[in-house]
């Protein structure tokens, strides 16, 4: 029976030191990650708003497909404007040959014929117009239209470039807020890693008890999670926005 006793307490020493080894070979690992992701107080020198503005609408494909757009509704509208002269014509003749004449001359009971063959030239100029009672009706009509059109193509291509501007200001201002974030992360990471760090000596020493061991280890894996998706989160708003721009930000410490 004593020995029964002795052998379960054996048992659960050891489990306690197997769970101890364990936990200090994951705060290692988790402090090895910590100083190689770690935001080490490096930061991002954003250009001016304005000149992020600039460069986004200069290298916006669908702000460059409106300028097209704007220039097709010209051509169509200049096109419009001589339509008048499709129905305006120019017509030309020419004729060249022998022409043949018989004359015949009565005089009292005596008759005469005569056959004469002389060459000519000839030839006739002029200038037409046509023009369909329906196109004369609806040619002020036609011209208004054309008018809008170009008129439309420039608003839209106005629009595009607002919609830019807004967006713009959204994603640098969120990106400004990622960046303060991934800081904030950065320092209760560091909080954290130092806490850890005492309470690990304290376990060692046998002041703290495993229970907050483990509670002050996955509060700081918590730490860690959060500091990683802060990072996720900068990045992808950093790119979002370098993408827009056309060109990427630089790196200052």
């Amino acid at each position: 029976m004593y020995s029964i006793k002795k052998m379960n307490k054996f048992f659960h020493v050891l489990s306690i030191f197997c769970l101890v080894s364990i936990s200090l070979n994951t705060i290692q690992a988790q402090n090895q990650v910590l100083e190689d992701n770690s935001f080490k107080g490096s930061l991002y020198k954003f250009p001016p708003l304005q000149v992020v503005i600039d460069s986004a609408i200069k290298h916006s494909a669908m702000l460059s497909f409106r300028k097209h757009h704007i220039g097709v509704m010209e051509s169509t509208l200049k096109s419009e404007k001589i339509y008048w002269t499709k129905h305006l014509g120019i017509q030309g003749e020419s004729k060249y040959g022998n022409i043949n004449s018989f004359s015949t001359d009565t005089d009292g009971a005596v008759s005469s014929s005569a056959l004469a063959t002389t060459e000519q030239f000839n030839y006739s100029f002029g200038v037409y117009i046509k023009f369909p009672v329906y196109d004369f009706i609806n040619r002020k009509h036609q011209l208004k239209l054309a008018k809008l059109e170009v008129e439309e193509a420039i608003s839209m291509a106005e629009f595009t470039k607002e919609e830019i501007r807004q967006n713009v200001i959204r994603l640098y201002q969120d990106l400004i807020l990622k960046q303060k974030l991934l800081q904030i992360r950065s320092r209760s990471l560091g909080d954290g890693r130092v806490n850890m760090e005492m309470v690990e000596k304290e376990f060692r020493n046998g002041v703290v008890a495993i229970s907050e061991y483990v509670r002050i280890t996955n509060m700081t894996a918590n730490l860690e999670a959060d500091f990683e998706k802060a990072v996720a989160d900068f990045i992808t708003a950093k790119q979002l926005l370098e993408d827009m721009a056309g060109f990427v930000f630089g790196l200052t410490d």
